[in-house]
C-alpha cells in the first residue's frame, strides 16, 4: 500500500479531517493546539482559535460549520469571519467538543468529551434545522461518527469502552429509530477505536489508538483488512482527492522515547484504489 507525509506539522492532537468536495481542499485540527490547518496545492495554512477545535462540516464553497469548545459557528475560509450557530454545553466547563462529521440530511453530529477523559462524561449530539438534540448521553471519548451509503445507519465509538455502536435512522429525516445495537466489540480484538469513515462499498476505516493501524470492516462489522501506519496514535480518517480514493489519516503526538514516534502528529495519504463518499453538505 503506498503511503505518504501529506503534511509534516506535528499536531498535539489532530483530528476531524475532511476533504471538502468543493475547493478540493484538505482540512484537519489540531484540537489542543487549537488550530485548523489546511495544505492546498502545496501552501500550507494554519488558523489559531482561542479555545479547543475538533471537526467540521462545509457549508458551501467557503464556510465551514466548526464544533469548538462551547459552540458550533461558521468560519469563512477567505476572511476568517466567525458567527455562532448555537451553545454547546457552556453550563459545562469540564468538557470540549470531539469527533464530528455531517450527515447524508444536512444535520451535523457531533460528541464532546471531558478535558481529562474523565468518565462518561460526554455525549452526542445532532444539530438539525436549528436545534441541538442530545442522542446519546454518558459517553467517555466519542469518535467514529459516520453514515452508511444507504442511510439506514449512523456508527459511533466510544473509545474509552472499545466499541462501535450501529444506529438505525428514520429514512426521511434523520433521527434515531430505536436503539443503537453493538457493530463491533474492538476490545477483543485488542484496538482503541477512534475516528471513522464509509467508503463506496459500505465498508467501514477506523483509525486505531496506540496500535499504528487503520482497520477496514466489512457492512457486518467483520476484519477485512489492516492498514499500517507510520504513527501509533492514528485519530481519525477522510476519503478525498480528485476521485476520492486517497485515504487521509490524522495522528497524535506520542512519548518522543518511543522509535516510532518520529512522525507522530503528521498527517498522512494512502492510496488505495478504493473509493470513498463525499462529505455531506452542512444545511443550516
Amino acid at each position: 500500500m503506498i503511503h505518504d507525509v501529506f503534511d509534516a506539522r506535528s499536531c498535539i492532537l489532530g483530528e476531524g479531517v475532511i476533504w471538502h468536495p468543493e475547493r478540493k481542499q484538505l482540512f484537519w485540527f489540531d484540537i489542543l493546539g487549537r488550530k485548523l490547518l489546511s495544505n492546498f496545492a502545496g501552501r500550507q495554512q494554519e488558523w489559531n482559535f482561542d479555545d479547543c477545535i475538533s471537526a467540521a462540516g462545509w457549508v458551501d464553497s467557503s464556510t465551514l460549520l466548526i464544533a469548538g469548545e462551547r459552540a458550533l459557528f461558521t468560519f469563512d475560509i477567505e476572511t476568517g469571519k466567525q458567527c455562532q450557530v448555537i451553545p454547546l454545553e457552556t453550563d459545562n466547563p469540564l468538557t470540549r467538543s470531539n469527533d464530528g462529521r455531517a450527515d447524508p440530511w444536512g444535520g451535523f453530529w457531533i460528541g464532546t468529551m471531558g478535558k481529562q477523559a474523565q468518565y462518561k462524561a460526554g455525549a452526542i449530539y445532532r444539530y438539525f434545522k436549528g436545534e441541538l438534540r442530545p442522542l446519546f448521553p454518558s459517553i467517555t471519548i466519542p469518535n467514529a461518527i459516520c453514515f452508511s451509503p444507504d442511510r439506514r445507519y449512523g456508527y459511533f465509538a466510544d473509545t474509552a469502552e472499545g466499541m462501535i455502536w450501529r444506529q438505525p435512522l428514520a429514512e426521511h429525516d434523520g433521527w434515531p429509530v430505536g436503539e443503537p445495537e453493538l457493530f463491533i466489540n474492538c476490545r477483543d480484538l485488542g484496538y482503541n477505536p477512534d475516528g471513522a469513515t464509509v467508503d463506496n462499498f459500505g465498508h467501514l476505516w477506523n483509525a486505531t489508538w496506540g496500535a499504528g493501524i487503520i482497520v477496514r470492516y466489512t457492512p457486518n462489522g467483520m476484519l477485512e483488512s489492516i492498514l499500517d501506519c507510520p504513527a501509533k496514535n492514528m485519530t481519525c480518517v477522510a476519503f478525498g482527492g480528485e476521485s476520492l480514493t486517497t485515504l487521509f489519516a490524522t495522528s497524535a503526538q506520542q512519548e518522543p522515547s518511543d522509535p516510532a514516534s518520529r512522525h507522530a502528529g503528521s498527517t498522512f495519504s494512502f492510496e488505495l484504489g478504493i473509493q470513498g463518499l463525499p462529505e455531506y453538505q452542512v444545511i443550516l
